[in-house]
């Protein structure tokens, strides 16, 4: 439901200890907060795009188990944020979740004006007392396992990579990718560009066909758009954070997938038991923690590099490979 709807009726990778702490102990103290806890979710952008798309779904799960009320705002701009943070918190919102990424330090002010109200942020910088917790897509280690896949199934040795902003939670998983595609063909060469905005698919598949143009036989989708350009042309595209291969069947070869819930229900756990902490939770996005996994289709994937890919994945799981972060913006290298 929408706010207006709901008012008609009414860097990173460390878990913040105290956070912690209550989550190993289980149960809720004498203090608990009444279930289902009052949420409401802040999006710039529609919730069918792919990266709110993936916080707006964890929190209808928590609202199917009865864990939360789930109430929203998509498309709001910028510049009526802080409006928005104010309205959901006068409304006695339990917990806020949004993107402060184009919004820090107003986000951060408006927070601190409301000391009992929980906000989880996605954000490029760290938590801030009392009461402003952080997250982020930490999906760079599938983005290494998809660059494995591409890298080996590129035949021109071209693979065209279209981002939204070239900011460090973009960067990393292109960069990832990269290096998973080197990897496995060290002769790869990679085309690159960013629309400068989070959702535009015109815009994001014309710059694909530039990339088609040039020799690109594989598309890195990270936004909207280019997948259409790829299923045009009839080459492979790699996937960003959700499945799309049951809407591009035979173009989509490889995706790196973002799961929120694991970030969500710890975040709903500690507000719920009173042991809410401002703390960074991007932890939760890895691999380990469920936050992150790729998908492949074995129909289009080389079977060789399928199983290396496997045998990485494993690594990963079990601690014995790191994927590296790099946060510095890609370059194109032909």
């Amino acid at each position: 439901m929408t706010f207006n709807e709901h008012f008609a009726w009414t860097r990173r990778a460390v878990l913040g200890l105290a956070a912690s702490l209550a989550l190993v102990a289980g149960g809720l103290p004498a203090a608990a907060k009444d279930k289902p806890l009052k949420v409401a979710a802040i999006y710039t952008v529609p919730v069918e795009q792919q990266w709110v798309g993936r916080l707006h779904q964890a929190l209808k799960t928590a609202e199917a188990r009865g864990d939360v009320t789930y109430t929203y705002s998509e498309n709001v701009a910028n510049t009526d944020y802080e409006r928005v943070m104010r309205e959901y918190a006068e409304a006695g919102m339990d917990l806020v979740v949004g993107e402060a990424f184009a919004v820090e330090r107003a986000a951060r002010n408006v927070a601190a004006e409301y000391p009992d109200t929980a906000f989880l942020m996605g954000s490029s910088f760290g938590p801030a007392k009392p009461n402003f917790a952080v997250f982020d897509n930490w999906i760079h280690e599938p983005s290494y396992l998809t660059g494995m896949i591409a890298g080996k199934a590129t035949k021109s040795n071209v693979i065209g990579m279209v981002g939204g902003y070239a900011i460090p939670e973009v960067n990393r998983l292109m960069n990832a990718f990269m290096e998973g595609a080197l990897s496995v063909n060290p002769d790869v060469k990679f085309l690159v560009t960013f629309i400068n905005s989070w959702y535009d698919p015109p815009k994001a598949k014309e710059s694909a066909f530039a990339m088609i143009d040039k020799g690109a036989d594989i598309l890195y989708a990270e936004r909207f758009g280019v997948s259409d350009a790829a299923k045009e042309k009839g080459i492979l595209a790699i996937g960003n954070v959700i499945d799309t291969s049951g809407d591009y069947p035979g173009t989509i070869l490889a995706s790196a997938l973002w799961h929120m819930e694991p970030t969500i229900d710890r975040v709903i756990e500690a507000v719920a038991s009173d042991s809410f902490e401002p703390s960074d939770y991007g932890q939760f996005s890895f691999m380990s923690y469920g936050g992150g996994s790729f998908v492949v289709d074995e129909t289009l994937a080389d079977p060789e590099v399928l199983k290396a890919a496997r045998e990485k994945e494993k690594e990963i799981l079990d601690g014995l490979f790191r994927v590296n972060v790099n946060d510095a913006e890609p370059k194109s290298t032909m």
